[in-house]
């Protein structure tokens, strides 16, 4: 049977409703297994002495997880055949399916050159900093100290510390890492060596202490680490042996910057292993911010252990589930529960069947899993008791928290795969509360539209046992003036992004949702009718060009969002630095420090 593994409570299981499907799947809870129940693990791999079926890899896991799948890797397509513009409409014909790949594949009708305009509707840009992050990617907070607001934009490689009291005089106070230019970062960087960073953090207020703290998620890197692995096996022992910590830290915040900070707690998300070594911790780590807000229960997306391997992702080894911990006191945090879905796990049969019904098992390219905690309309010590869980290919899954050391899981909707890219990265649950309604996507992830659109689709989940697609958000209108008839021509990663992060200032705005879109900009959806929605308004910034940043990094656009819904401010992190924007459709913006501090007292 399908467990959930806990600490501190008494074993109990409950059957499954019902059989699963590969695309609509509703389940009936799943309660705790006992803390020492042994875990399914596959035999070694042996090296191929003329029997069938045995791959050539030594991990073990990889070696099962090949052995289980039918390799239905997608062929290569050839641009302006199979894909590309229709000549006769100025549309853009999207792939059916493709191979996950980083390099560009630019087609017939693309533009020759990065767009530099910029356009707009009823969005304001009060100011746009150059070079305050790097042109992958950007985790964002906000903490207020002495009367003074700053925001933190930082991934493995670098932190910048703003002080954006003032959103349009922002000064940088705090800068580590390298900066970008258009040769490149003034510093080098080596993926696999990194173990003082600051991952995805929340920051929250400790009644215990007093004081603000800050939860930092340590997982394996996603990038530069490795591009195959089923042909890299030292790379695969690396991840599995990694120089890093997998799991979280607490520091107390005794003022803006990281000299103001106090570690008063680390630890693994391989609980059954708590007090293993850097080196001999298994699993994924925790990843993304932890979904927290200063109570006793946290959540993290996290694989505890190497048997989490049910994923077909080329450079990824772990199908990550969810965690909840005990954060009553800070400085001594204790794990609580381990929430899976069907099709996670290797060694176990149910989930391996579950996998195998999926029409993504063998692609060799979808994301299975959690990128992101469960998403929470209400925090749990607040009365909340549903969360939902965006777990790539395995679909938009729903939770019964009310107990959270015997969570369950509810229901689950998916929909026909998408690849490559990733799907179902996020979900939107900030209009849940007034409508039933959850928002959810995947997002691009190769360039030149290489790849199905990454639709929005917009879910009932009113019975969260019975979740259903009820439409889709429109996809981004093409500015008047703007010279392509598609944004896919404008190059680069054009689709959504993720809208809302986890630990914003203030309240999620009723009615309007905004999402980061790549080289789409800003998107602002009017969601007042979440079945029938609109565009209100978007910003799409100008592209950078090799003049500013090295080809490699350039299409971008905007990849990262931060809102402060106190101040009516919007953070959007692009390839060559930040906007801080306004639009009347959130409200006048506060152009100095807000009425109360944040974290919330």
């Amino acid at each position: 049977m399908f467990r959930m593994q806990t600490r501190g409570a008494a074993p109990a299981m409950l059957t499954a409703t019902a059989v699963l499907a590969a695309l609509t799947m509703t389940l009936a809870a799943h309660a705790s297994a006992p803390e020492s129940a042994p875990v399914a693990q596959p035999a070694a791999a042996e090296n191929p002495s003329g029997t069938p079926g045995t791959p050539n890899v030594k991990d073990p896991y990889l070696a099962g997880w090949l052995r289980l799948t039918p390799d239905r890797e997608p062929k290569p397509l050839k641009a302006g055949v199979d894909y590309g513009m229709d000549p006769a409409t100025g549309k853009f014909i999207w792939p059916k399916a493709s191979p996950e790949i980083h390099t560009g594949q630019r087609f017939p009708g693309e533009l020759t050159t990065w767009d530099k305009k910029s356009y707009s509707k009823n969005v304001k840009v009060l100011a746009f900093y150059p070079g305050v992050d790097s042109p992958f990617h950007a985790w964002n907070n906000i903490a207020d100290f002495n009367g003074k607001r700053y925001l933190y934009i930082h991934d493995r490689d670098y932190l910048r510390i703003m002080d954006v009291t003032d959103p349009a005089n922002g000064k940088v106070v705090y800068s580590k890492g390298g900066v970008w230019g258009p040769k490149g970062s003034s510093e080098k960087f080596d993926a696999n060596n990194v173990q003082d960073y600051l991952g995805g953090a929340t920051i929250v207020w400790n009644k215990k202490l007093g004081k603000p703290i800050l939860v930092a998620s340590f997982e394996i890197g996603r990038y530069g680490l490795m591009q195959d692995k089923s042909k890299q096996p030292d790379k695969v022992a690396a991840q599995r042996n990694y120089n890093s910590l997998k799991g979280f830290k607490v520091f107390v915040m005794d003022g803006p910057l990281p000299s103001d900070w106090k570690l008063i707690a680390t630890r693994t998300t391989d609980y059954k292993h708590p007090n293993a070594p850097v080196g001999q911790q298994q699993g994924s780590g925790s990843l993304d911010s932890p979904e927290f807000y200063g109570g006793k229960y946290m959540i993290l997306s996290s694989a505890p252990d190497d048997s989490y391997a049910l994923t077909e992702y080329p450079n990824y080894l772990y199908s990550p589930g969810y965690q909840v911990w005990d954060m009553s006191d800070p400085a001594n945090p204790k794990f609580i529960s381990q929430i899976s879905v069907p099709g996670q796990i290797l060694g176990n049969e149910e989930h391996e069947q579950a996998y195998l019904q999926n029409p993504r098992a063998g692609n060799r390219t979808s994301w299975m899993g959690s990128r992101m905690p469960i998403f929470l309309p209400k925090p749990l010590e607040q009365g909340g008791k549903v969360g939902f869980g965006a777990m790539g290919g395995l679909g938009l899954w729903s939770f019964d928290l009310s107990d959270p050391a015997h969570p369950k899981v509810v229901g689950n909707v998916n929909t026909a795969p998408s690849f490559a890219g990733t799907e179902y990265d996020n979900a939107d649950v900030s209009q849940y509360e007034r409508t039933g309604y959850v928002l959810t996507s995947g997002y691009p992830m190769n360039r030149d539209c290489y790849e199905p659109y990454k639709d929005i689709f917009v879910v009932d989940a009113r019975n969260p046992a019975k979740m259903k697609v009820a439409g889709k958000l429109p996809e981004p209108e093409v500015p008047e003036g703007a010279p392509f008839t598609s944004f896919c021509q404008r190059g680069g990663n054009y689709g959504p992004k993720r809208s809302n992060s986890i630990g914003q200032p203030g309240t999620w705005r009723q009615g309007i949702v905004p999402y980061s879109f790549y080289n789409a900009g800003v998107q602002i959806f009017d969601v007042k009718d979440p079945t029938k929605p609109r565009i209100a308004g978007y910003f799409v910034p100008g592209l950078a060009d090799e003049t500013e940043l090295p080809v490699y990094t350039l299409g971008k656009g905007v990849f990262a969002m931060y809102t402060e819904y106190d101040r009516n401010i919007m953070w959007a992190f692009t390839e060559n630095g930040a906007y801080a924007l306004s639009s009347p459709l959130l409200g006048e913006p506060v152009m100095g420090a807000p009425a109360k501090p944040y974290p919330a007292r």
